[in-house]
């Protein structure tokens, strides 16, 4: 890119939360792998970090996002807790849904972070719903659902879609494609262009390069202006890469060999904006100096994690809505 009014201090903002996103991620590796902190499988979003900051940078305090399973960076890019999220991935009292949501179902309302998802593509309805309930209210906060490209093939993808469009819903829907739904190459189970998907429903198409963070906040600024003024969904499909396996514990062995290394050596959205400033004079030392400090928090928010009392007993059913049966309700 031109380095033509390039501002250094944006850059190096964006630099330091992807910073936070890697370095939360594999400080909670840690925790899962050497010392059985984690209980269940964590999703890991290396090498996509340019996707959550590029979007979110857009994105006011009170716009709302729903996220996959894959959520830790969209979560700390929407401005929740570091330590409130560790806490939450060891299931402590403190985190950010008392401890009973994990790593998989992680949320934040206070900034607007609906949900991650375990059941793929579910997001999608959840996030037409809130886009729904903005309308219906006559506010002008922006949704963003960030979903995965094995989301495309399954049924809520056409129908939050549709919804948003037929509807025309203050939506922006962002499909991260990182080439593998869990542990298959996507284009060998999808027919057609996802992209093309979403243009048959109507609606407008940008696609971006998923790993430049400049590029993405460039244009996700500009969709969600648009998105707030006309108070009508978009679609935004960001190429990307996962650069680990589905879960922390997947060795990945289904991917051609030396792919993955070859994207992390070329491909790496931090590696690239640490060459973007690098380039523009400042020095690497001071980007040393940054990650060192993202590594710091992170321990920092797991030692206060695994400080943290397990939630009391009897809170086991404070969460737990009761609307009765079913069967007496209906008949």
């Amino acid at each position: 890119m031109s380095l033509r009014n390039f501002d250094a201090a944006t850059a190096m903002a964006r630099l330091e939360l992807m910073e936070r996103i890697r370095a939360f991620e594999e400080t909670a590796r840690h925790a899962a792998v050497d010392e059985g902190l984690v209980l269940g499988a964590i999703h890991l979003s290396n090498g996509q970090e340019a996707v959550a900051v590029g979007v979110i940078e857009a994105l006011r305090r009170d716009d709302y996002i729903t996220s996959t399973h894959r959520g830790h960076g969209h979560t700390l890019a929407k401005g929740a807790d570091a330590v409130a999220m560790m806490k939450e991935l060891l299931g402590r009292e403190g985190g950010c849904c008392g401890g009973k949501g994990g790593s998989m179902h992680i949320a934040d309302f206070g900034v607007g972070m609906l949900g991650a998802n375990g059941v793929v593509s579910a997001n999608i309805t959840i996030a037409a719903g809130a886009a729904h309930g903005v309308k219906l209210l006559g506010g002008d906060q922006v949704t963003v659902c960030f979903f995965g490209d094995g989301a495309a093939n399954r049924g809520p993808f056409l129908e939050g879609l549709n919804w948003a469009g037929v509807f025309d819903l203050p939506i922006l829907f962002v499909c991260e494609d990182n080439q593998y739904s869990a542990t298959t190459r996507t284009s060998d189970m999808t027919s057609g262009d996802v992209a093309e998907r979403a243009r048959a429903i109507g609606l407008p198409v940008t696609e971006a390069d998923g790993n430049d963070v400049q590029e993405l906040a460039v244009l996700s600024r500009e969709i969600i202006d648009r998105i707030r003024s006309s108070g009508k969904p978009e679609f935004l499909l960001a190429r990307t890469y996962r650069q680990g396996g589905h879960t922390y514990f997947d060795p990945a062995s289904y991917r051609p060999e030396g792919e993955a290394d070859h994207m992390r050596a070329s491909n790496d959205p931090i590696d690239r904006q640490r060459d973007l400033l690098i380039s523009a004079g400042l020095a690497e030392a001071d980007l040393d100096d940054l990650r060192s400090a993202a590594q710091a928090e992170m321990r920092t928010a797991l030692d206060a994690a695994r400080a943290a009392p397990w939630p009391a007993a009897d809170t086991v059913f404070d969460d737990v809505q009761d609307v009765g049966s079913p069967a007496l309700e209906a008949f």
